[in-house]
């Protein structure tokens, strides 16, 4: 059986984790290099939190030990994974190929766990669908408004929530089973976000969630595709998140056929009579 690297692990219990623990896993992530330079209290005062909490975080990822921890981080380093080259006290590097390293490993990581057949799955049933509504908060707005501009080339009611001057629960309530509804959860999630969850479970629409690798899978959803966003840097990378609706996209406009083939040349024709591009 091949073995979780460490980094592996981090990733898998991070949903999981206490508030202390949560805070020490997401310094690893980010600086994953730490666990291989630094003794357990080094990392204990890095993190802010008790020599404590490491030991129960590395039992936590099936370690006996801080060193046993340790001595595996220190293989991956000694692999060449740029990941451990990053750590909180040196100054990231600005080498736009670092940059370029860092997001392919997150656009392979996002993608190498897709089913073609859920892919397949997800296009015809945007294809069918009574309408189409996306939804996104903060980071996830504008990704959701991408989404929504590409699918309304073959899918005419594809929408927006909430629409402009109205309410949430307004368009929400008029959820039926043959609606689909694209919610996208990219950290840090908004408050109102797993009673949204809820809310949208129970109005029987098709489901997709889009997150990043932080959300636990989702049961209720009818698709939930995590995204790799892993960084060096304050900010998260989400070209991993734009990989896949590349996807999405793409098939669904090849599964559209024909027809959907006539409304792309319908839209042109009007761009070109309108003189708007």
């Amino acid at each position: 059986m091949k073995e979780h690297s460490f980094l592996s692990r981090v990733r898998k219990i991070l949903p999981d984790l206490h508030p202390a623990e949560l805070k020490l896993g997401e310094l690893v992530c980010d600086f994953t290099g730490e666990i291989a330079s630094y003794s357990a209290s080094e990392l204990a005062n890095l993190a802010e939190v008790s020599n404590a909490t490491v030991t129960r975080f590395v039992r936590r990822l099936g370690y006996t030990s801080y060193e046993e921890a340790r001595r595996h981080a220190r293989l991956e380093k000694d692999s060449g994974s740029r990941l451990y080259l990053n750590t909180s006290k040196v100054e990231a590097p600005h080498s736009p190929n670092v940059y370029a390293q860092s997001d392919i490993k997150n656009i392979e990581r996002t993608i190498e766990d897709l089913e073609e057949a859920d892919i397949e799955a997800l296009s015809n049933t945007l294809l069918t669908a009574k309408k189409v509504s996306l939804i996104g908060f903060r980071v996830g707005a504008p990704l959701a408004q991408y989404l929504q501009w590409q699918l309304l080339q073959v899918i005419e009611n594809t929408v927006m929530l909430p629409s402009s001057g109205q309410t949430l629960g307004e368009n929400l309530a008029a959820l039926t089973s043959e609606d689909v509804v694209i919610l996208f959860g990219l950290r840090r999630r908004v408050s109102q976000f797993d009673t949204l969850l809820e809310v949208i479970s129970q109005s029987n629409a098709k489901l997709v969630l889009i997150s990043d690798e932080s959300l636990s899978a989702y049961s209720k959803a009818d698709w939930h595709f995590r995204c790799s966003t892993l960084s060096s840097e304050p900010l998260f990378s989400h070209v991993g998140v734009m990989s896949l609706l590349n996807l999405i996209t793409n098939r669904t406009i090849e599964a559209a056929g024909e027809q959907g083939r006539k409304r792309l040349a319908s839209i042109e024709c009007l761009n070109e009579l309108l003189g708007e591009l």
